[in-house]
């Protein structure tokens, strides 16, 4: 662990002695350059949020957190800071996929993203995209896709924010971040720890969360080079070192441990063309862990794997009406493990993404994507979506897709089990969505409906081992609503409020019944008031009850709350302290069997912002 932070930390030096450099002179360029333009340029039919700043900061210290408050997304923990999986409109974790500056990050072995070792606090924004979107994000994004965005910031400004927290059950947090640009030269570098000793007592019992202790480092690094009017390269680190027990429950005491590394790079080279741009991508992905079926034992099963990435795009302005990005793509997945060998896959893929414009009030995407695998024989897939302005009040949206899943190194290679004979896994759907708009007031209205055919399922064998096969046909419908409020009133107050609402059908065509972990009804809300450098919030979130092996796991009520407040200096320092208490009525609550959920706590922060 000690060797990966001290190489991730000699990654950083040069965006270090960068923030010394001259300035440089100020090109014609925008003021921030987005890391990835698909999400709003071809999204036109799609509901699309976008979480910035303030709700970023509110729920900082996991991405779980911060979703689950403010999102139609529901999330399985075991147990806080353990691992963390979503349930987007009713699929399973590895139907989410999560896209990190352009590049789907889900896991080759488990095929999703475990939220909580992610931080969100050093991105610009953190973006919701509903409803499938393989064709332009790849294998996984059946139920919808999370976009973790690092935007660099070309003009003249040097920033630094120092953030320190602690709060009940021992847990800290500290996170270092500084951002500067000099018109050629932009950097953002974020630092950020998280300890817990983790040992909440178990409202209801005489017991508390034992073995479930944890510590985590995440780094982001950030630069973007403007080489003249026509060349701009950019290149993008994240890092995360992760060391945690994991927790006991109800019935059993908890003594493994699970530490894991994972480090991303890419480097991108835009090119300004006429009526165009484009952009190359090199990307090398690592993801590794170690299992300690007895923490105190020196005896351990791991896996890892590196992937490697090249594509190059195109995005062109044909005409007033009509513009076209299709790429090139190829990836090379290495592998090793303690339960496979050293299974290779190689992949390529070609899309192409056609937006027509038809007036003022109309557009759609047209999208194709074809997949050529070494190991398994990938669908096309397409989609359209568009979008109509019947007044400046109303849009009309409606997206269609066929989407996929590809079998993952465990799903084909795992010993004793895995499955050489799966296919992907193949799911379409339809998504038709209202969006109002009333002075401050903006409200949001999603119906829609998903069949997945061979979804990939983890059954017993007649060996007696469990096993992959392509087994389930899964319907899906539902709806999603979302509202929000801004108002300002007078000088020195704002008014915020935000509120979702999920109702999720998701059941096995065989039997009729309903998926497990899969709640019927689901919404959250949140207000916030701020008056000249005073701030607080209100959070309350509502799970419905959830099918499980043998019965039901009753639905539950959460709410935190918090306040700040902001002091200003002669100079350009400025700092915040605050308070926030999560669970506020002392809840008690699983939303896995047998895993309780945190009690009342609190926690406190400090800010300095110069």
């Amino acid at each position: 662990m000690m060797r990966n932070l001290r190489s991730t930390i000699l990654f950083l030096l040069p965006f270090v002695w960068q923030a010394s450099a001259q300035d440089m002179p100020l090109l014609h360029l925008e003021e921030v350059v987005v890391s990835d333009t698909r999400l709003d340029r071809y999204a036109d039919g799609h509901k699309v949020t976008v979480l910035k700043d303030s709700t970023i900061k509110r729920n900082g210290l996991f991405l779980t957190a911060l979703l689950n408050f403010n999102s139609n997304m529901y999330f399985k923990e075991n147990g806080l800071g353990m691992v963390s999986s979503p349930a987007f409109r009713g699929t399973n974790a590895s139907h989410t996929a999560v896209i990190w500056n352009g590049i789907n990050i889900n896991s080759q072995l488990t095929g999703q993203v475990d939220f909580n070792t992610i931080n969100p606090f050093n991105y610009s924004s953190v973006a919701i995209r509903s409803g499938g979107g393989s064709v332009q994000f790849g294998s996984g994004a059946i139920g919808g896709s999370v976009h973790l965005n690092n935007d660099l910031n070309f003009t003249k400004h040097l920033d630094h924010q120092v953030f320190i927290g602690y709060g009940s059950f021992d847990t800290r947090s500290v996170n270092l971040s500084s951002s500067f640009g000099t018109g050629k030269w932009s950097s953002s570098v974020g630092v950020n720890y998280n300890s817990s000793d983790n040992n909440y007592r178990y409202l209801e019992t005489d017991a508390e969360n034992t073995n479930g202790e944890f510590e985590h480092v995440n780094l982001n690094a950030n630069a973007g080079y403007v080489i003249n009017d026509k060349h701009v390269l950019r290149l993008y680190h994240q890092s995360f070192i992760g060391n945690r027990n994991l927790s006991g429950n109800l019935v059993a005491q908890g003594r493994s441990r699970f530490t894991d590394d994972q480090h991303r790079t890419q480097l991108e080279w835009t090119n300004f063309i006429k009526n165009g741009v484009g952009r190359l991508k090199l990307a090398h992905l690592y993801e590794g862990f170690k299992y300690f079926e007895n923490k105190d034992s020196d005896s351990f099963s791991e896996g890892e794997v590196t992937t490697l990435l090249a594509r190059y795009a195109v995005d062109l302005e044909l005409s007033n009406a009509f513009r076209i990005n299709s790429y090139l793509e190829y990836t090379n997945y290495s592998a090793r493990g303690s339960n496979f060998d050293a299974p290779q896959r190689n992949d390529a893929a070609v899309t192409a993404v056609l937006k027509h414009t038809i007036n003022n009030k109309a557009r759609y995407n047209f999208s194709l994507r074809q997949d050529i695998s070494s190991d398994f024989s990938a669908p096309l897939v397409l989609s359209w979506d568009g979008s109509y302005d019947f007044s400046k009040k109303y849009q009309l949206q409606l997206n269609g897709s066929r989407n996929f899943r590809m079998p993952t190194f465990n799903d084909s290679y795992w010993s004793p089990g895995g499955n050489l004979d799966l296919v992907p896994e193949q799911s379409y759907q339809l998504d038709l969505g209202h969006s109002f708009q009333f002075n401050e007031l903006i409200f949001n209205l999603n119906t829609y409906y998903i069949r997945t055919e061979n979804m990939i399922r983890w059954l017993p064998n007649t060996s007696g081992f469990w096993s992959p096969n392509n087994v389930d046909e899964v319907q899906i419908y539902g709806l999603e609503s979302e509202v929000s409020f801004k108002k300002s009133i007078g000088k020195n107050q704002v008014i915020r409020f935000n509120a979702n609402y999920a109702y999720t059908v998701s059941e096995d065509k065989a039997s009729g019944e309903q998926l497990s972990y899969v709640p019927f009804h689901r919404g959250n809300s949140s207000i916030a008031y701020g008056i000249a450098k005073l701030n607080m919030f209100y959070q309350h979130l509502y799970n419905g009850q959830v099918s499980i092996i043998g019965g039901e796991l009753e639905g539950y009520q959460v709410a935190n709350t918090g306040i700040n407040y902001t002091f200003s200096t002669k100079h350009k320092l400025e700092y915040r302290i605050g308070i926030t208490i999560n669970n506020l009525f002392n809840t008690y609550y699983e939303n896995i069997a047998l895993r309780p959920m945190p009690n009342r706590n609190i926690q406190t922060q400090l800010v300095l912002n110069f």
